[in-house]
């Protein structure tokens, strides 16, 4: 067994009738356990090592309660306590290394680490959690697995109820499992679980945020943050605008958006931003766009694509609206968030 691990998670979930995980809820998520809370933990739970989601029952959910306890964790012991009396599918979930997850519990509790603000977008290794997760309807009653669907629906009618279906996905929405400190969120459904949500960040009803993305906050975000792409603080996503996900389009190229940057109503990048860039409202820059470079005279300097530019601060592109030309110069005017409109208290 290894000295170091990657994470932990004491969880309750939703099973399909033949015992198939649909989902997974972790309280409190731990990254980096102490070597000494996974060994007063393994014996209870015959944990011998590796990335492991280890299913149990309340007698054993309670004994780890007391190991817990005995190794000074007594917050986590709490956690155990609580699970320990639910009639729920319960999981200890420890993860050794950040391999690629191989089932629904450890997806879970890598979606769990971002959204907690535990890891950030790109600190864990995601691979294959597509294959790992089934196709689930999202419901009121919570996770029911497809197949299973419409008997549910028949035995919800038969009692005079409707089980609303919200949505049918791989993803649920994260305030089902995880509401960030600090932050407003204007429709929840548009928010997946494995969201990053930093502190100060305003979600409007036509923001969205996909998983393993998100933003350091303050931030407005009225447009898309696709998979993959984090928002620098201080930024602004006009709405209807677009970010360009790595799953989407960008190749290996990871997209960013830097601090104090404004994307304009229905605009779109598919180059990573500097610190204080500007993207007009309309205007969708890909990599190989051609962008005209202006001088401080407002003469044309020369020409590049726009990946030449990614990363670059202090950029305004706009386009000609003479010509259609986009082009790039200095921008003098940085954005500065409305304290006022941001504050979350």
């Amino acid at each position: 067994m290894t000295d170091s691990v990657f994470s932990l998670g004491l969880g309750l979930g939703t099973q399909n009738s033949k015992g198939q995980w649909l989902d997974t809820f972790y309280p409190q998520p731990q990254v980096a356990p102490s070597a000494e809370l996974i060994a007063a933990i393994a014996p209870v739970v015959n944990y011998t090592g590796g990335n492991e989601a280890l299913a149990t029952n309340k007698d054993t959910m309670a004994a780890l309660a007391e190991a817990l306890k005995g190794c000074g964790e007594d917050t986590l012991a709490d956690v155990a306590v609580q699970l320990a009396s639910s009639d729920q599918p319960l999981v200890v979930t420890v993860l050794a290394t950040d391999d690629a997850p191989t089932s629904v519990p450890e997806v879970y509790l890598k979606l769990h680490l971002l959204s907690h603000r535990l890891v950030k977008p790109h600190q864990q290794n995601l691979t294959g959690m597509f294959g790992a997760l089934p196709n689930v309807a999202w419901t009121n009653q919570g996770a029911v697995d497809l197949a299973e669907l419409p008997q549910r629906q028949l035995q919800a009618r038969m009692k005079g109820e409707l089980l609303e279906v919200m949505s049918v996905d791989k993803f649920p929405k994260m305030t089902n499992y995880v509401v960030p400190t600090g932050v407003r969120i204007a429709h929840t459904a548009r928010v997946r679980l494995g969201a990053y949500l930093g502190e100060g960040t305003t979600i409007m009803h036509e923001g969205f945020v996909n998983f393993n993305a998100g933003t350091e906050g303050p931030g407005m975000i009225e447009g898309r943050i696709s998979a993959g792409v984090m928002i620098g603080s201080g930024s602004d996503l006009g709405g209807g605008c677009s970010t360009m996900g790595t799953l989407s389009g960008g190749n290996n190229v990871i997209i960013s958006v830097g601090k104090e940057c404004l994307i304009g109503a229905n605009a779109g990048i598919g180059i990573p931003l500097g610190d204080r860039c500007t993207v007009e409202a309309g205007l969708y820059i890909t990599a190989g766009s051609v962008v005209a470079m202006i001088d401080d005279t407002g003469a044309v300097a020369g020409t590049a694509k726009a990946r030449d530019l990614a990363g670059k601060s202090d950029l305004l592109f706009r386009r000609n609206s003479k010509n259609g030309a986009i082009e790039a110069l200095t921008n003098k005017s940085a954005i500065a968030l409305n304290e006022m409109l941001h504050a979350h208290n």
